[in-house]
């Protein structure tokens, strides 16, 4: 069973600047991750902004490989899956600029992150296509988890999510 995984993508510097490499088919498989990219964004967020936690329900559910090129997030995810040992388990990163690392956040995760810094850019690149009937998410402030902040920035959306404790997992 695929659990979260942090990536260590290289990245090189010289006196012109950097260069990072996002994402490698072949290096992913030897880590043991199967991941074909449907589709990728990227959103800015202001800093104490709390996005998540999101996923798409089944049958357009999707794994996410998450990274932030700008700046730096707390990227959470949740195991949403009944039958994982796991089941309600929060696992987190720092994600940044500086330390160049990923989180591959497999089907049947919820995914979040908090904004550390001023305008951080967080990039996804995501294994299914959007669909806005399948997409949903739980609270933010109802898992088991210390975001380590009283007064988030949120969406209406990311507000109305159902709590963790009412949640009935279809996965």
């Amino acid at each position: 069973m695929e659990s979260v995984q942090i990536l260590n993508s290289k990245h090189f510097a010289d006196h012109r600047g950097a260069f990072v490499k996002t994402f490698h088919a072949t290096e992913l498989l030897e880590l043991g991750i199967t991941f074909e990219m449907k589709e990728s964004y990227y959103s800015i967020s202001k800093k104490n902004v709390i996005r998540g936690m999101h996923f798409q329900l089944p049958p357009h559910q999707h794994a996410k490989i998450v990274f932030c090129p700008y700046g730096a997030i707390l990227d959470v995810a949740i195991d949403l899956r009944k039958d994982s040992p796991h089941y309600g388990t929060c696992f987190s990163t720092e994600l940044s600029a500086e330390n160049h690392k990923a989180f591959y956040i497999p089907e049947g995760f919820a995914h979040g992150f908090k904004s550390l810094t001023e305008g951080a850019i967080t990039q996804y690149f995501v294994s299914s296509v959007y669909h806005a009937n399948a997409d949903t998410g739980i609270a933010y402030n109802s898992i088991d988890f210390d975001w380590g902040i009283t007064n988030a920035l949120l969406s209406e959306r990311d507000q109305s999510f159902l709590k963790f404790e009412n949640f009935k997992s279809p996965f």
